[in-house]
């Protein structure tokens, strides 16, 4: 085997098992190790407490276990959400939200370390895209989540820092543990992969054959005002976009929505919400308004009025319409407003 570290939380049950006997331990220690992760959902070496002394030392000597530590917390006294900022093993650091419901539990996972996308109204990928995250990266996210609302949580959404479909390899690794019976056992339905449009990945995600549900960042009704939000790198046309959605809904027979991020004097015209209810209508997609929460760029949020008026506009058209139900701090509510103060800070 390599003497190279790896992600704990990635590493299979054969190359478990394997690291075990160089160690001259039994074969039995592989599951002990295996369930306090996926059914404990322990965090750390150090609390699993039936291992030996010396094995939970080693584990925590060659492989990352954890790779990340709670860097900073913003929590909400409201609603309970809570947004933490985990510093990663290589002093990079990403974002994940834990927002409690009645009877549930909602994770806001990150993908990549930054976003190659640019969406200019967004602070994940002000200054570009860092890194991918590794899958053992993005399972640690899930379990300090879980660990920070004191349960296993029932849904997640991969809508946090970065594009998904672009760390694809990685981000599939992740679904494939987090719903296989040897893994964290989640229903696919439970599982939302956002995406900015980025359609060969689309595409990918369809071939894993899976309940998954897919929400796709459209944020305008026609290219022209997409053009303004979205830089041309990684910008796909609006049909095209549709297209592959439509593909991945007949293939897993699950509706994906359509979320949609208002910007005063951009995208909130009656028209527009017209148009947006058409498209949503011609696909048979949800739409979710998501009134902007400002991050310090040239765009705007729209006033109260604008947004309820848009909401009308795009019910009458019969589309299946909802408002994001705005939680937390807004001092920090967008996504990556954390990192990106942490970032500012780095440079003083």
């Amino acid at each position: 085997m390599t003497t190279a570290k790896k992600f704990l939380t990635e590493t299979s049950s054969d190359d478990l098992a394997a690291w075990l006997r160089d160690k001259g331990e039994p074969a039995f220690r592989a599951k002990q190790i295996r369930e306090w992760i996926f059914q404990k959902l322990v965090f750390s070496p150090d609390g699993m407490k039936n291992l030996p002394a010396k094995l939970r030392q080693a584990l925590a000597e060659d492989f990352f276990f954890p790779s990340c530590s709670v860097a900073e917390r913003a929590a909400s006294g409201r609603d309970g959400v809570v947004k933490l900022r985990l510093a990663l093993h290589d002093g990079e650091s990403v974002e994940l939200v834990v927002i409690p419901a009645q009877d549930r539990v909602t994770l806001c996972l990150s993908t990549q370390v930054g976003c190659p996308v640019g969406c200019r109204f967004c602070a994940s990928g002000a200054n570009g895209l860092v890194r991918n995250l590794h899958a053992g990266e993005m399972l640690e996210e899930f379990l300090a989540g879980c660990a920070e609302a004191g349960r296993k949580c029932d849904n997640i959404v991969f809508m946090g820092i970065g594009e998904g479909l672009l760390n694809f390899d990685e981000l599939a690794k992740v679904l494939d543990t987090l719903t296989s019976p040897e893994g964290f056992s989640m229903s696919p339905r439970r599982i939302t992969v956002s995406t900015s449009g980025y359609v060969p990945g689309i595409g990918k995600l369809a071939q894993l054959g899976k309940e998954f549900t897919l929400a796709v960042s459209l944020h305008a009704p026609d290219d022209a005002t997409r053009e303004k939000i979205i830089p041309d790198k990684l910008r796909y046309p609006i049909d095209e976009i549709l297209e592959a959605a439509d593909a991945y809904r007949d293939r897993s027979g699950r509706l994906y929505t359509l979320e949609y991020t208002l910007l005063a004097g951009i995208n909130d015209s009656p028209e527009q919400a017209e148009a947006l209810g058409r498209l949503a209508l011609r696909h048979r997609a949800k739409i979710n308004l998501i009134p902007y929460n400002e991050t310090g760029s040239a765009f705007r949020r729209p006033r109260r009025d604008v947004i309820e008026e848009f909401e009308k506009a795009v019910a009458a058209t019969g589309a299946a319409v909802t408002r994001r139900v705005e939680r937390g701090a807004k001092s920090t509510a967008a996504c990556g407003q954390l990192r990106a103060r942490a970032e500012r800070k780095k440079e003083f």
